[in-house]
């Protein structure tokens, strides 16, 4: 009688998940190569079924046995040929279109034809089975098995792998609850620009959301090599680390005061290197940074700390804490970060891959995913749609402050700092004549904050560059040197001097607010 084989740890989490059906599609992995020129079609498929024989977890399924996840042998992985119709619409069925994970099959590829020299291979692999690197290793192992070039056989496969990391987590597990005993709290309501609360009442991180995204490019970040950051003053620092500290800030300057991202790390070793397979923890790490630390010194803080969380990454937080409830994303700010391989070489083609295709669900309030390649940093930035809003300008925030890391996370919120590089030199005065008022007085402030040297009345704050962080400087003047208090709620309402000054007249009555502060 042969003995089921148990699902690997992390598996066991995001069955749970699933079964409870909180995922939707967060959990599904999409995955597009496009082919230019003459495709030998036949011997792409062939590579497709030789490739699932080499990684066999691609025709597994997670089922239940004697109330314990276990993997089983399950359907092969479906490839299909399509010869006509809206790429668009065959993505999004192809994304919609359930997993069985009792049954499987948990992958699936369909190749469109578009017109006779280009083809598209749609991949959709369900979390399961399937991690962020597991991209680079299909799409690498595919050229070669197209290309007929020779490749290693791999050693083991990755249920003897999830064998040896659930013996590596018992191992450490009690380490790692004495480890989370001191660490670990359960994280607050994230503070975010346009944040508001769910309408149905749940607690957001929970469960996936029906999504949006936005993707921007930081290129060029630091000119560092693909792990380090060459950070002045931190060399120790990999870009990873610089990324999560740049994240930490930004929930500083929003006002959370400690912190906290969900982070996805790899539990690969050496040995499991090649394969295909969920080799990766969630697991939460915080931060309690003062106004003086610079995002420099944050991120040298957040690599000692990893380094001691790096030796738990095998047990998953709900077995070092008792009682935490199955959740998609163990914080509202969650995080990926991967340095992408290179580009897959069809023989006699021309390819392009789309890395991060979008499912339409995010698993927490904000999920940033980072994809480190040769052109500067990919960032996909999902988010719940009916929660957040601004993310365009968070994006610009955000890209300031991994480009300043030598900037006091403190003066990030106060505006006590040089302006960010790319910014003009603050103006040095009102160049105007005559008796200061409150207009003037306002206008010098934004003036030295934007850079500008002239600014009128009605001119919008965010045409004229202005973000985020801009506004928190300009307030932070504000309260500084004419007693006002300014919501942020007014700068997104009304973004203009005049616009402004009129909501300060309406809260004090009218009376006028002069350059010391009185009224």
């Amino acid at each position: 009688m042969n003995v089921p084989t148990p699902a690997s740890p992390a598996q066991v989490g995001m069955w749970i998940t699933e079964r409870m059906g909180r995922a939707g599609t967060a959990y599904r992995m999409p995955l597009l190569v496009t082919f230019e020129g003459h495709l030998d079609a036949p011997r792409l498929i062939e590579a497709c079924e030789v490739l699932a024989d080499r990684h066999p977890v691609l025709a597994t399924a997670i089922r239940e046995h004697d109330g314990v996840p276990v993997e089983v042998p399950g359907l092969p992985p479906s490839i299909d040929v399509t010869l006509a119709g809206d790429l668009d619409d065959l993505v999004r069925e192809e994304v919609q279109r359930p997993f069985d994970v009792e049954a499987g099959p948990l992958v699936r590829f369909r190749l469109v034809r578009v017109a006779p020299a280009r083809h598209v291979l749609i991949i959709v692999a369900h979390h399961l089975v399937f991690d962020g690197e597991s991209k680079d290793i299909l799409l690498r192992d595919l050229a070669a098995l197209y290309n007929g070039d020779p490749i290693s056989p791999l050693s083991g496969t990755y249920a003897d792998h999830a064998a040896a990391e659930r013996a590596r987590m018992e191992r450490l597990l009690v380490d790692a609850r004495e480890f989370w005993r001191e660490r670990r709290r359960e994280p607050g309501e994230v503070l975010l620009p346009g944040l508001s609360a769910p309408p149905d009442g749940t607690a957001r991180s929970r469960g996936a959301a029906r999504g949006a995204v936005h993707t921007f490019r930081v290129p060029g970040l630091l000119d560092g090599g693909p792990a380090a950051a060459a950070v002045p003053g931190a060399p120790r620092v990999s870009r990873f680390e610089l990324f999560l500290a740049s994240v930490h800030a930004l929930l500083y300057a929003y006002g959370n005061e400690e912190p906290v991202c969900a982070v996805d790390m790899s539990t690969r070793t050496p040995e499991s290197r090649d394969h295909i397979g969920l080799f990766v923890n969630e697991l939460p790490v915080a931060s309690a940074p003062s106004p003086r630390t610079t995002v420099a010194e944050l991120a040298t803080q957040l690599h000692a700390e990893l380094r001691l969380m790096y030796r738990f990454r095998p047990v998953p937080l709900a077995r070092a804490v008792r009682g935490l409830r199955p959740r998609t994303a163990m914080a509202p700010v969650s995080l990926s970060y991967r340095r992408r391989g290179p580009e897959p070489q069809f023989a006699g083609l021309r390819t392009a891959v789309d890395w991060a295709v979008f499912t339409g669900s995010v698993r927490s309030v904000l999920h940033i995913q980072a994809v480190d390649g040769p052109d500067g940093l990919d960032v996909i930035m999902q988010y719940d749609p009916r929660a957040v809003a601004g993310v365009t300008q968070t994006a610009k925030d955000l890209t300031a402050i991994m480009n300043n890391p030598d900037s006091a996370i403190g003066d990030i919120l106060t505006g006590d700092r040089p302006t960010f590089s790319g910014d003009s030199p603050a103006s040095s005065g009102v160049a105007r004549t005559g008796a200061p008022g409150p207009a003037d007085d306002i206008r010098a402030i934004w003036q030295e904050v934007l850079g500008i040297d002239e600014i009128g009345d009605d001119e919008d704050l965010f045409d004229l560059g202005g973000h985020s962080l801009t506004i928190t400087q300009i307030i932070a003047r504000m309260r500084k040197r004419l007693g006002v208090e300014v919501s942020l709620d007014v700068f997104f309402d009304t973004p203009t001097i005049a616009g402004v000054l009129r909501s300060i007249e309406g809260a004090a009555g009218e009376e006028p607010v002069g350059v010391d502060g009185g009224r």
